[in-house]
Parts: C-alpha cells; sequence; structure tokens
C-alpha cells in the first residue's frame, strides 16, 4: 500500500542523512589528521619543567578544551586533541576540575591527567604517633606549600604550635575549646591518609581535614565512653595520657594495659615516669635530626627542666606529646583491669614489656631483663 510522505518529512530525512555523512566526513578527516600525527602526540609540546593550573569546567567540549591548552602554552595544536581524544574514544572520559599540567608533558599524558580530576592531589600520610613538628616537616618535604607558599606553610607551623585560631572559623570544632590557655593544637592533629590539593593549598585544607578526622572518628569513641560510664576524665586528659600511651607502646596489644598503669599511679599519687615525655621535652635535636631523642641518658631524666617531664613533675604533663591514633584513645578510654605499677621493655622482643605490681617485682625484672 502506498503512503504518501510530505515533503517536509523528506526534507528533515535527507537533512539527518547529510548531518550523519557530515560527521562521518569530520570523524574520517580526525582520523586521517591522527595518523598523520601520530608521532607528535607522544612528544612533549617543549622542555619547560614548569607546572600550571589548569581548568576544566563542567560540559566543556572537547574542542574548546583543546583551544584553552594551546592558550594556557601547555599543547600547540588543538586539532590534534580533539582528534586524539575523539578517536580513541576518550570524549566522555574527560572530567571537570583543577589539573597541574606541563608542557614538558605530552599530548597523551595530558589527556590521561584530564580523565582523572582526582589524581590533581598530594596524598598526605600522617603516622600515629608524630608530633607537630614532624607535620610540619612531612608538609614541606611533600611541597603541599610549594616555594611561592612558604608564607602559608609558616603560618599553618604558627597555628598548630601557638593554638592561635582567631582567622579560622571553629564552629565545626567545638571541642578545640578543651585545651588549655595557650597551648597548641597537639593531639588533636589525627593521624591518618588526607588528600590535599597540589595547587594553592590553604591552612584550612590541611588543618581542615585534620581536624573533620579528628570530629569524625575521636569524638564518637569519647563521647560513647562518657555515655556509658567508662571515664571521668575531659578529654584533653585523654588525649594527653593517649598519646603517651601511643609513644610508649610498640606491641599494639599492650597498650590497654599501659594505660592502665598510668591511670593507676596517677591515681595513687605516683609520678608517671615516662619516657616519651622527655623526649618531648627535649625537642628538636639538630645534632642527629630527630624529633625524639633516642637514646635518653640516665642523667637525662633528671636534668630536663619541663612540665612535660614526668620524672620530676607529678601528673599528667601540659598536654599530649604527640597526635594519638584511635587504639591509644580507646586503650586510655577502656583499659585492661590490674594492679600493676609498673613494666619494662625486654631485649629483643620487639618492644614488648613486662608488668608489676611492686617495686620490688619491678627490680627483680629490670635485675633479668636489663641487668640493671
Amino acid at each position: 500500500m502506498y503512503i504518501p510522505i510530505s515533503r517536509s518529512l523528506v526534507g528533515i530525512l535527507i537533512l539527518i542523512l547529510l548531518v550523519l555523512a557530515g560527521c562521518n566526513a569530520g570523524d574520517r578527516a580526525l582520523s586521517v589528521y591522527l595518523r598523520m600525527n601520530q608521532a607528535a602526540v607522544e612528544q612533549p609540546y617543549r622542555a619547560d619543567p614548569r607546572e600550571v593550573r589548569f581548568e576544566v569546567e563542567p560540559g566543556t567540549p572537547a574542542r574548546v578544551i583543546g583551544s584553552n591548552l594551546v592558550a594556557a602554552g601547555l599543547i600547540g595544536d588543538d586539532r590534534l586533541f580533539e582528534a586524539y581524544v575523539r578517536v580513541n574514544g576518550l570524549v566522555n572520559q574527560l572530567e571537570a576540575g583543577t589539573f597541574v599540567l606541563s608542557p614538558s608533558m605530552t599530548l597523551a599524558e595530558i589527556v590521561e591527567k584530564l580523565q582523572n580530576s582526582a589524581a590533581d592531589s598530594i596524598r598526605v600520610t600522617i603516622p600515629e604517633g608524630w608530633r607537630i613538628g614532624q607535620i610540619v616537616d612531612l608538609l614541606d618535604e611533600l611541597g603541599v606549600y610549594n616555594e611561592s607558599q612558604l608564607a602559608t606553610l609558616a603560618q599553618y607551623a604558627q597555628v598548630v604550635n601557638t593554638g592561635d585560631l582567631t582567622e579560622l572559623d571553629l564552629t565545626p570544632y567545638p571541642f578545640l575549646q578543651t585545651r588549655l590557655d595557650g597551648m597548641g593544637l597537639e593531639g588533636y592533629l589525627f593521624p591518618n591518609t588526607y588528600e590535599v590539593p597540589a595547587v594553592d593549598a590553604t591552612v584550612e585544607d590541611v588543618l581542615g581535614r585534620q581536624l573533620d578526622g579528628f570530629a569524625n572518628t575521636v569524638m564518637p569513641a569519647y563521647q560513647a565512653a562518657v555515655d556509658g560510664g567508662k571515664t571521668t576524665l575531659d578529654l584533653y586528659a585523654v588525649l594527653t595520657l593517649a598519646s603517651i600511651v601511643e609513644r610508649e607502646a610498640v606491641v599494639p596489644e599492650e597498650r590497654p594495659a599501659i594505660a592502665r598503669v598510668y591511670l593507676n599511679r596517677l591515681a595513687q599519687g605516683i609520678r608517671l615516669e615516662a619516657d616519651p615525655t622527655v623526649q618531648y621535652a627535649m625537642g628538636y635535636q639538630p645534632e642527629s635530626d630527630q624529633w625524639w631523642k633516642t637514646p635518653v641518658f640516665l642523667e637525662e631524666y633528671s636534668s630536663v627542666d619541663s612540665p612535660y617531664n614526668t620524672y620530676l613533675y607529678a601528673g599528667l604533663p601540659p598536654g599530649p606529646i604527640c597526635n594519638p591514633g584511635l587504639s591509644s584513645i580507646q586503650a586510655v578510654l577502656e583499659p585492661d583491669p590490674h594492679n600493676y605499677l609498673f613494666f619494662v621493655a625486654v631485649p629483643g622482643e620487639g618492644g614488648r614489656h613486662v608488668f608489676a605490681e611492686t617495686f620490688a617485682e619491678h627490680q627483680v625484672n629490670v635485675q633479668k631483663y636489663l641487668g640493671q
């Protein structure tokens, strides 16, 4: 049966066919252009190692991205860029975001980076038990704040060391009010792995992530312990004691036992006599490039006159001596039930300790394991 077709419909069909033919012709032309210039894809635009911050807004066409790359001095041929991504089916793989690129990169390398906006960040891993000085050194070593941002690195160091937060928004972090007056942020810089911007990182970019980690990890554990009646210590005391446990314990399973020893000593008014507090008080050692002096000599326990020296001063030190991990904090919140007051490390056993309830028992252990 014959069905008449209107002229307008015929015109639309012809237009669609022409467009498709044009697209195919365009794709073929780009494919030919890519084959003719394949060598250029694997060659850097020029030998210039400088880093360039390159922005891609959401929805930006590949053709425009190529033009912007040329304008930024990162590539020399926007048509070759478009040909490469279209022929290889990468148009929809290009992401929006901020990228750190260089003219010394090949076109293929640039396209690869443009497919992963998350790649342009620096991964910062802060181990449990590090003190502020070590964290600042790490940020410097990783280049989180580059040479043009040395003032920002200095500002971060000043903020965390002095606790002067007047220029920062503290609304999300009410727990910082638990610090003693004049104290820095030692103990609150939660150890974890953080992704920070690779370009133009601010103080808040790093510090905010650390405080968010504390808020999301430590605070729920502390609040649960308080609500469950497991601790009567305030947050600052918990952090201070946990920081000592963190530095003292080598075997993870011993943390709750070590925490109880210190709690028992505090309850009986016995000085903590914790070696890490002396190390903290001694500060950075330029001769050995150490933040924790090792070894500490016997005479130094009595000669280092600092409120952090728990061999000289009773009670807890003024504040945390490092930034403890969650396990050490939980050890203070839920310590082992025992009456030990002493412990000594056993040489050659990976940091394992033996514990004693009385000084006489402790002396036997010292003689047995240390020969003193």
